[in-house]
């Protein structure tokens, strides 16, 4: 494997891109805006100059990481690519259409991973004619920090891609962890109902949020609260995963928080709209 694509330019996939850079890859950054792409550059140079800065990295290396980023709109350029990492926003449709595109675009042996945090490997690889070469890499963010990659196989992803998506995901530095394809798959399953739990006990008037917070750093020794966690993952992520769950395993203890729905209908989304639980 030495080529790499990854499809968006935002938050995760200028994370992938860079990690993967770092590692070696010469890696294909492709959005659908040319300003997304130098969006997502400019946001590697300056991930890439704090490294250097606090002096994890050299230089040279920063400046060998960017030359082997190369980026285009264009999608069809992925034809020579050994991997794809896709990282679009979670909605199926879109995806499944991606994909599509990309079993048409791609060599026979390429691999089709996607960095979804909920969505079905088993449904997204129903879009291909190569299952079996399909595969989720989900990486932790903030992507250049976080060790974590969880890799879910589809029903059909074989052994064969699997073992070099976790080789892949090694290279770049990463812990990769495997898991079968399921509802929220491990992270979420278990994550967000905590989050909504911790929704919940606000909503009924159980704590303020700092003294929710503030009880699950201290006693549990938890680096960030959640409600603090939820409003950095975004509120409509977190009700969207809840959704996902409670449809996917049919048990109502996954129904979302009232509040987490109210907030999210009031667009107040968390760090990203300014205001969730706190106000940034």
């Amino acid at each position: 494997m030495e080529k790499i694509a990854v499809i968006g330019a935002g938050q995760m996939g200028n994370g992938i891109a860079q990690v993967a850079a770092s590692a070696g890859y010469e890696v294909l950054m492709i959005d659908i805006k040319q300003e997304f792409v130098d969006r997502g550059m400019a946001t590697i140079q300056k991930s890439l100059s704090k490294l250097v800065s606090k002096e994890r990295m050299s230089q040279l290396d920063a400046d060998n990481t960017l030359a082997r980023i190369s980026t285009t709109t264009d999608r069809s350029e992925c034809a020579d690519v050994d991997l794809v990492v896709e990282a679009v926003p979670e909605i199926l449709d879109l995806k499944t259409s991606i994909f599509s595109e990309l079993d048409e675009i791609c060599k026979p042996e390429c691999i089709l991973a996607s960095n979804t945090s909920s969505i079905s490997i088993s449904t997204i690889a129903n879009a291909t004619s190569r299952p079996d070469k399909v595969i989720g890499m989900h990486f932790m963010n903030p992507v250049p920090i976080m060790k974590l990659v969880e890799i879910i196989n589809g029903d059909q992803t074989s052994e064969a891609t699997n073992s070099a998506v976790v080789g892949a995901a090694e290279k770049m530095g990463k812990t990769a962890l495997s898991c079968n394809d399921s509802p929220g798959f491990i992270s979420n399953r278990i994550l967000c109902p905590m989050l909504n739990e911790a929704i919940l006990t606000l909503q009924e008037g159980v704590a303020e949020p700092a003294a929710i917070d503030g009880i699950m750093k201290l006693g549990m020794n938890h680096p960030i609260g959640p409600l603090a966690l939820s409003d950095l993952i975004g509120l409509d992520t977190v009700l969207h995963i809840m959704n996902v769950l409670h449809e996917g395993l049919n048990d109502d203890k996954y129904a979302p928080a009232e509040l987490l729905k109210s907030m999210v209908a009031e667009g107040k989304l968390g760090r990203k709209s300014g205001e969730g639980f706190y106000k940034y």
